[in-house]
């Protein structure tokens, strides 16, 4: 069918609305340009911000002593020897500024005695992480950042839009491509500077904590483009998501402040407290980092310990119903709602898809090497390595969002008026507007199925058997959905909607599929059964190309700082 598109132009576009879309776009209209910030959802509200209810690391010094060098040395340590050292250094040095500017815009940081409170997390050498208390940080940062945006001259909003591919003008990025999802109209957008800000790709695991946007769009939106991905392999599994018993309007991931303020007993089935047999002896306290936590976790199930559905217990019956009460605040009463005495009850928790250390390849100016092309957030690959460090995420997100905002205005004033039409638009046109195949598959079957193939052969605990025949599944999938998308194209025509989402998901899968098979060793969030040792030879980024068609991978040696000795002294 043939349908003109809707057209509009601007000159900074941020795809996403999380915190790093949001900081981005106003950060963009400070520097003068008109901004354009679209989403699936509604704008602030979906991604992985809003769903956050934990902490935010940073070294404000205020309760403390303590300085960004100290939180950039423990950033390397949980990275394992990968971090892009000049992209961790950003995000420690910077985060404090970004910390007392969300304050000053009213996010209701935990204060005590006048200053802003900081409580201690795993991996950390000293209590640094900030948080809006009883597991409003993410709702908190996500209604400030909305307000801002609101109260920022020269953003404009736009929600329902599926972006299908970015626009090209002679090897520059100039826009993109959308799907209307309302109407099924195709929608070009012309731009100077396109930040991507669309988060990671747990959705691509059946277990996740992500929202149903996060099947990492953005990741293939820049691969198909021409740029690299980085350290697409680690994958972070949070240990405690929340398994059994099942809880209506809560987060899966809850558990962890109620952890680090009150120490929370993980047992197995014979009620014993068992991470001391990985390596972790917490002695009462919330020691163990994520991936270690995961490993244990589930080691304890295989060997027959674990929980009836498949997890481990998570108890605070040793803790004090006052103190309980005191901790958790209303969130008892939730509880409570639910059937859920912890005075009397464990919970049953497992390992969750939580976050991606990968991402696409970025400098300092969140620039991709496509020109008009700028990431930010859980977009970004590098800073984290192989593991990221407990409370990084939405420091990274303010970071990475405001450098990002701020050097892709610089280059909307610097660039001349975009070009359009776009090298690639009648392509996007035709994909978007295309008639129905003959043939017609189950698209939401298809992602489950997905799901459960990385599930169970891509998840935290790999083997090269599990890896290759999560490749051929993935292969045959690929081939079954045939460059034609399914549906209709009509108003919120899902099966539409379920193709292209399988498009990008099948393409982002096979990347983190075929660097774990790559990775043969067990470093950070990829653990490898049949390479459990770390081996140096391994102390390398993988990066992902498209090339004709095909995902590529190669070797680069990590890129370092001249700060690693001081941050180690």
């Amino acid at each position: 069918m043939t349908v003109e598109p809707l057209r509009t132009e601007t000159d900074v576009l941020v795809i996403g609305s999380g915190a790093a879309g949001m900081y981005a776009a106003i950060e963009a209209a400070k520097s003068g340009c008109k901004v354009l910030l679209v989403d699936r959802s509604l704008i602030g509200r979906g991604g992985a911000t809003v769903m956050a209810q934990m902490t935010v690391a940073v070294a404000l010094g205020a309760e403390t002593p303590d300085d960004w060098h100290y939180h950039y040395k423990d950033t390397l340590a949980a990275g394992r020897g990968l971090c892009n050292e000049s992209l961790a250094r950003l995000l420690c040095e910077e985060g404090p500024d970004c910390i007392r500017a969300m304050d000053e815009w009213g996010v209701g940081w935990a204060r005590k005695d006048g200053h802003i409170t900081a409580t201690m997390a795993p991996g950390h050498d000293r209590p640094r992480c900030v948080y809006v208390d009883f597991l409003n940080t993410g709702p908190a940062v996500s209604k400030t950042l909305r307000t801002k945006v609101n109260k920022t001259d020269g953003i404009r909003k736009a929600g329902d839009l599926c972006v299908v591919d970015l626009l090209k003008h002679d090897g520059k990025i100039v826009g993109v491509g959308a799907l209307h999802l309302g109407s099924g109209a195709p929608v070009m957008i012309s731009a100077k500077a396109t930040i991507i800000a669309t988060g990671g790709l747990t959705r691509l695991y059946r277990r996740n904590s992500a929202s149903s946007n996060m099947g990492g769009d953005g990741y293939a939106l820049a691969l198909r483009a021409g740029a690299s991905l980085v350290d697409m392999e680690f994958v972070q599994f949070f240990p405690i998501g929340r398994l059994a018993p099942r809880l209506i309007g809560m987060d899966p991931i809850m558990w962890d402040p109620f952890r680090y303020k009150l120490g929370g007993k993980l047992l197995n089935n014979r009620m014993e407290e068992f991470t001391q047999n990985y390596g972790v002896n917490e002695g009462g306290k919330y020691t163990i980092t994520r991936d270690a936590g995961s490993y244990a976790i589930l080691k304890e199930v295989e060997a027959g310990r674990g929980s009836p559905h498949g997890g481990v217990y998570l108890s605070f019956q040793h803790v004090p119903e006052v103190k309980l009460r005191e901790a958790f605040g209303p969130v008892i009463d939730k509880l409570a709602e639910n059937g859920i005495d912890l005075t009397r009850m464990p919970v049953e928790v497992a390992p969750i898809a939580h976050y991606h250390m990968g991402g696409i390849a970025v400098d300092t100016q969140m620039q991709t090497g496509l020109p008009g092309l700028f990431a930010a957030g859980e977009a970004v690959g590098g800073a984290n390595g192989a593991n990221r460090l407990s409370g990084n995420a939405i420091t990274e997100a303010f970071v990475f969002g405001r450098r990002a905002g701020q050097s892709a205005g610089e280059f909307a004033n610097r660039a001349f008026a975009p070009a359009v039409p776009a090298d690639n638009e009648a392509a996007i046109i035709d994909l978007v507007t295309a008639d129905e195949p003959a043939h017609a598959i189950n698209t939401a079957e298809l992602v489950q199925t997905l799901q459960a193939t990385m599930q169970d052969d891509v998840g935290a605990l790999r083997t090269a058997a599990g890896l290759k025949r999560a490749l051929a599944t993935i292969d045959a999938m690929t081939a079954q959905i045939g460059d034609r998308p399914q549906g209709s194209g009509k108003s919120f025509d899902m099966r539409r909607v379920d193709w292209l989402d399988l498009r990008n998901m099948l393409m982002v899968a096979k990347s983190v599929a075929e660097a774990a098979l790559a990775r043969t060793e067990t470093r950070g969030a990829q653990h490898r059964e049949d390479f459990p040792e770390t081996s140096p030879d391994w102390a390398v980024n993988q990066f992902v190309k498209l090339r004709d068609g095909r995902v590529t991978l190669s070797k680069h040696a990590v890129l370092q700082n001249t700060l690693v000795g001081a941050a180690a002294s």
